[in-house]
Parts: structure tokens; C-alpha cells; sequence
């Protein structure tokens, strides 16, 4: 059986000939939200960066306060009041008080804790980074899983083009009694099973969208630009044990750790006395035996903490605190290893993809599309059956999607490694 004419098939398939992804091809629009617009407004609108921002001024504030001595305290009453008549010249020892006393905490306790609000403050200041780069990777991440679904999406209507071209020369051969009714109702088969796809993709592009809308809002449900997302590239050569101790939640377990040390160095203090010191001056009313006035009075008094009994206070507030660092200088490893693990393990996938991807540019893709028109030459003589070309075409759709899929998981695992390298080279503003 010899089919000697597919006019509208054969039209369609010089048109797609043209060019892999018809859409690379279709003008952008105005309103269309590329990557670079989704992490600038994600970076603006994201309040974790500025709570963390915010913590870090108010701990660089307190450093200030933490390193001043406390307010003294004003001292007023009376003393040696008499009870029986209250009066304030009936006895010599009466008087009206007035003083003030100003303590002075043990050592360098001032000093030390100043430096723990420094560290916290650094510490604070790290994390609103590491935020940063964590909405910028999750960001980048959603929107290359969103640009896949919009792109898929465009790859099976241009099949579906395809395919309805196909099911309306095939129910006209069959019309004409050059085929059968099943490559009829195969035809429109595979033309309801793309409609499925579609629907299926719209899905997850939907979810996408309200994902990326937790971000940027409402420009998250705008046109997507065409363009692939670029990202900046990455760092040639990493040392991890020079980069990943530099990476800003690395930075932060850093501070957090020397910030604990400050706290073994106030338990420490505790160790040395306290004193305030105290100044009254005792104003007396009334006239003496020989009746001059009595004279007023100036008390000057110093006190001290003794810290005798250590065993049970100061002793065991710094072997916790010891612990309390260790356990710090613990998480701190463990994010180490386990940033260093996150890097490795996206490094060697990012690679074995371009590996694939190299494949699929070179090799399938080329293939895919010769097998649909060797395939379609092939109905066309007679020689091969119709079910023979919708394998062929379903499968230079899966190929496409495919390479889409690859270039996409690609450029997901870049994102994820620019965050560990802390590679922040858009410059968001």
C-alpha cells in the first residue's frame, strides 16, 4: 500500500525541520518574568534577610551597652529615727540620708560581654547571607522547574500540531480506502493521550507558579520568558576547605562558637570579687549639749563579693558552659561535612549531566529526528505500518523533552552549587 501524498504532513514537517524548539524562535514579551527579575524580587520582598539584618544592629547596639558600667543607684531616707516621737532632732544619731552607690561587676566582665554581642551580632549578620543565598538557589530552582513545564508545554502543542495534521490525513486515506480504520483510531489516541499530557503539565506549572508566588507575588503568574535562564557561572577549581569555611552559615556557626567561648570568660570572672561603692551624706537636725548645731555626716563604703564556696556555682557554670561550646564547635563540624557533601554530590551530578547533555545535542536528538523521516518515508512507500510512524514521532517527542529535562536538572544543580560557593556575581540589588 503506497501513500504518494501527505501535502499538509509533509508542510508541517519542513516547518519543524527548521529548528529543534520552535519556540526559541517566537519573539518575547514584555510582560514576560525572566530569572533575573524572580530573584530580584524575592531578594526585595523576603523579610527573613532584614529580621536577620535587624538582630545584627540590635546586637551591635547592645555591644555598646554590654561594655558601659551599670547605673548608679541613689540612696534617700532616714536613719535613728525615734519611734516614740518621730522627731528628727531629738536624737543625735538622726538623720536624713542622701547617697549614691555604683558597682562594679567582677573583672573584665564589661569587656567580655560586649564581645559576645559582637560575635552574635557577626553571627546574625551571616545568617541574612546565607538566607540570601538560599532564596536565590530555591528561586533559581522554581523557576527552572517552571520554565521546563512551560516550555514542555509548547514542545507537545507543536506535537499536537502535528498529530492533528496527522489524524486529518489519515481519516482522509482512510476515506479513501488507502488504510485502516485502526491507524484511525491510533491516530486519535496518541492526538487524547498529548491532551492528557497537557493537562498533567498545566498542573504542575500551576503549582510551580504558587510556589514562585510565595517570592515575587503576583509577577510569579506572569508569561515566562523563552530564553533559557542563565546563571552565572561557576567557580573553576574549588578548594572546599578553603571556600566552604568562608560560606556565610559556616561564618555564622563561627561567630555563634566564639560567642560561647565569651560565656566560659564571664563564668571565669565570677571567680574574681565585685565591689560598689557607696557615698551618703547624713544631714542632722537639732543642737547639741552645748548648743551648737550638730554636725552633719559622710559615709564612704566599699563592698566586695567574697566567692568562697565555687564548688557548686562558679565551678559548674563553666564546666556547662565548656559543654555548651564543645556542643557548638560540634554543629559547626556538622555543617561543615555536611555542606561539603551537599557540594560533591551536586558537583559529579552537574557533571554526568552535561555528559548527557553533550549526548543528547550530538547524538539523540539528531537521531530522533532522521528516525521520524526515515519513518515517515517509509508510510509513505508502503513499507512500514502507521503504528510504526507514531512510534517514531511519540519517540522524537520523548528525546526532545528529554534534552529539555537534562539542560533544566543542569542548571538546577549550577544553582545549587552557586550556593555553597556563595557565588553571588548578579548582583542583586
Amino acid at each position: 500500500m503506497r501513500h504518494s501524498s501527505l501535502p499538509g504532513f509533509l508542510k508541517y514537517k519542513k516547518l519543524f525541520s527548521v529548528s529543534v524548539f520552535a519556540l526559541s524562535v517566537l519573539p518575547a514579551t514584555v510582560l514576560a518574568l525572566d530569572l533575573k527579575q524572580a530573584e530580584q524580587l524575592a531578594v526585595q520582598a523576603d523579610p527573613s534577610i532584614e529580621r536577620f539584618r535587624a538582630t545584627s544592629r540590635s546586637f551591635s547596639e547592645e555591644s555598646f551597652a554590654d561594655d558601659t558600667l551599670p547605673d548608679p543607684k541613689l540612696r534617700f531616707g532616714a536613719s535613728n529615727v525615734p519611734v516614740d516621737t518621730f522627731a528628727l532632732d531629738q536624737e543625735n544619731m538622726t538623720q536624713l540620708k542622701l547617697g549614691i552607690q555604683q558597682s562594679f561587676p567582677a573583672g573584665d566582665t564589661l569587656e567580655i560581654k560586649s564581645r559576645q554581642s559582637k560575635f552574635l551580632s557577626s553571627s546574625a549578620l551571616a545568617l541574612a547571607d546565607d538566607v540570601e543565598l538560599k532564596i536565590l538557589r530555591d528561586v533559581r530552582e522554581t523557576y527552572l522547574n517552571l520554565y521546563y513545564e512551560t516550555a514542555a508545554h509548547q514542545i507537545i502543542l507543536e506535537t499536537k500540531k502535528l498529530f492533528s495534521d496527522l489524524v486529518t490525513i489519515t481519516e482522509s486515506i482512510y476515506a479513501a480506502g488507502r488504510a485502516s480504520q485502526q491507524d484511525v483510531v491510533l491516530a486519535n489516541l496518541e492526538l487524547a493521550r498529548l491532551d492528557d499530557r497537557i493537562t498533567k503539565i498545566q498542573a504542575r506549572e500551576e503549582g510551580f507558579r504558587a510556589t514562585l508566588a510565595q517570592w515575587i507575588g503576583e509577577p510569579a503568574w506572569n508569561s515566562i520568558s523563552i530564553e533559557f535562564p542563565q546563571l552565572p557561572p561557576l567557580m573553576e577549581n574549588v578548594d572546599l576547605n578553603q571556600v566552604i569555611p568562608q560560606h556565610p552559615l559556616i561564618r555564622a556557626e563561627s561567630a555563634r562558637v566564639e560567642a560561647s567561648k565569651q560565656v566560659i570568660e564571664m563564668s571565669k570572672q565570677e571567680y574574681k570579687p565585685g565591689f560598689s561603692a557607696t557615698v551618703d551624706y547624713g544631714y542632722r537636725s537639732g543642737t547639741s549639749a552645748n548648743g551648737a548645731d550638730r554636725p552633719d555626716l559622710l559615709t564612704a563604703m566599699i563592698s566586695m563579693d567574697i566567692p568562697l564556696f565555687t564548688e557548686n556555682r562558679q565551678d559548674k557554670k563553666v564546666s556547662a558552659n565548656v559543654l555548651k561550646t564543645a556542643a557548638a564547635r560540634h554543629s559547626k563540624d556538622d555543617k561543615l561535612r555536611r555542606l561539603k557533601q551537599y557540594y560533591e554530590k551536586n558537583k559529579y551530578l552537574w557533571q554526568r549531566l552535561g555528559e548527557r547533555e553533550r549526548l543528547y545535542q550530538d547524538s539523540l536528538l539528531v537521531s530522533a529526528k532522521n528516525n521520524t523521516a526515515t519513518a515517515l518515508t517509509a508510510y509513505q512507500s508502503g513499507v512500514s505500518e502507521f503504528n510504526t510512524l507514531m512510534r517514531a514521532e511519540i519517540t522524537a517527542l520523548d528525546v526532545r523533552l528529554e534534552d529539555l529535562r537534562i539542560r533544566v536538572d543542569r542548571a538546577a544543580a549550577q544553582a545549587r552549587l552557586l550556593y555553597i560557593t556563595g557565588d553571588n556575581s548578579n548582583e542583586i540589588n
